[in-house]
């Protein structure tokens, strides 16, 4: 329980916290691996390398500092990082460590404002949040163990499909290799899976967004090989490895479905819209709603670089059959023979009378201002967090209600 002596302490810190900004949580992560390099095999490295992850992680400390009187304000965040923890098992005796480093790193880079009350002070405010954290996601290992297909923990599963569905992305799918039943998903959950690539000195863990529907038996994730970025030159580590190295027969540690990301049933027309991988959870819900026989307008919208780097898109076309769907994609770029191709593509469907548009350039929503469901529709969003607050920003000015946009960010959280 927190005192009021507590919340003011902790409040008193706010500007200390806002001046120091991601170095304090930057400090925290070397500090927390040199002592605990245990749990390199938790945390995901290349987030690290980044930068996602400590700007990730102040931005959360700062606000819990700012609502520290107001929890409510969080449960939010609270539910979206508690979701996350399961996916790579967190366990209770996790938060100490955590806490220990935390505490320390306050002391250490502020010796001076860092007194014995601002140390109780913030000890018993993490105390009440790791408190929070454990309680609920206890509540969600427990939710996942006592469903039909649930388990505790990591299970194996074995590849029993691998295919190709565009220049970048792949698809696996998972059987468990008990050939017991798999707990249901909601569309636009994501798997938490544990691989260790060869020549690496830490296992990995990764959550990919589930990319089919729910049924009982198997899940697939499709993954996008990551190619080295030209700052750093370090290409993504578990993608190219699933790429290149888990075949057919391979097996892998898998956690339940988690996410606070997904479709919710109303009897409202939906707009999918993403960008690059962000197409799959976006998919899952597409094939959901099809096998459903969803009778609401469903609108597919879809930004890529070229026609060689869409996924999906004679699945989706398939799927038109089953739904009211109307389909749009935005091209970066064609070279000649994509656009032979897809010229082509479009004098088909235009004999068929299929409700499929292709543009280029960016994705420009005033165009369907006249045909998307502005007032009443419910919007989806993922993709690079640009493009969404690109595509968020342009719902807004339509007059689309922010209650109705939702979004799912790969890796660390951004607000949009």
């Amino acid at each position: 329980m927190l005192s009021a002596k507590h919340i003011e302490l902790v409040k008193s810190t706010i500007p200390l916290l806002e001046s120091a900004g991601t170095a304090i949580t930057e400090h925290f992560y070397v500090r927390m691996f040199k002592h605990n390099p245990e749990l390199k095999h938790i945390f995901n490295l290349s987030h690290q390398h980044s930068g996602g992850q400590p700007a990730a992680l102040f931005n959360a400390v700062a606000a819990y500092a700012k609502n520290i009187d107001n929890l409510a304000a969080l449960s939010g965040a609270v539910e979206r990082i508690a979701h996350k923890h399961t996916s790579f098992n967190i366990q209770p005796e996790h938060y100490p460590i955590v806490g220990h480093h935390l505490l320390e790193t306050l002391r250490e880079l502020a010796p001076d404002a860092f007194t014995p009350d601002v140390e109780e002070a913030w000890g018993a405010a993490y105390g009440v949040l790791a408190g929070i954290f454990i309680n609920r996601e206890e509540e969600l290992y427990q939710h996942n163990a006592n469903q039909e297909g649930g388990w505790l923990g990591a299970r194996q599963f074995k590849v029993i499909e691998k295919r190709q569905e565009s220049e970048l992305v792949t698809s696996f799918v998972f059987e468990p290799v008990d050939a017991q039943a798999v707990i249901d998903f909601e569309s636009g959950q994501y798997l938490g899976i544990k691989v260790e690539p060869a020549n690496h000195e830490y296992r990995e863990m990764r959550q990919y967004s589930l990319s089919d529907k729910p049924n009982g038996k198997t899940y697939r994730i499709s993954v996008k090989r990551e190619l080295a970025p030209e700052l750093d030159g370090v290409p993504g580590v578990v993608s190219n490895h699933l790429h290149d190295n888990l075949h057919l027969g391979d097996v892998v540690e898998v956690f339940p479905p988690a996410g606070d990301f997904h479709y919710v049933e109303r009897h409202a027309p939906v707009v999918l819209i993403s960008a690059g991988v962000g197409i799959t959870p976006m998919q899952s819900m597409l094939e959901m709603l099809a096998s459903k026989a969803f009778s609401q307008p469903v609108f597919y919208l879809h930004a890529c670089e070229n026609l060689a780097q869409h996924s999906f898109n004679q699945r989706v076309q398939a799927l038109g059959t089953q739904l009211t769907l109307s389909q749009h994609t935005w091209y970066r770029e064609l070279d000649a023979n994509e656009q032979e191709q897809l010229n082509a593509q479009t004098h088909t469907r235009q004999e068929q009378s299929a409700s499929v548009y292709n543009h280029m350039g960016f994705m420009n929503l005033a165009t369907l201002t006249s045909e998307l469901p502005l007032t009443d529709g419910d919007f989806y969003l993922c993709g690079p967090v640009g493009f969404m607050q690109f595509a968020k920003q342009q719902l807004i000015e339509l007059g689309v209600n922010d209650e109705r946009i939702h979004y799912e960010v790969f890796g660390p959280h951004s607000e949009l």
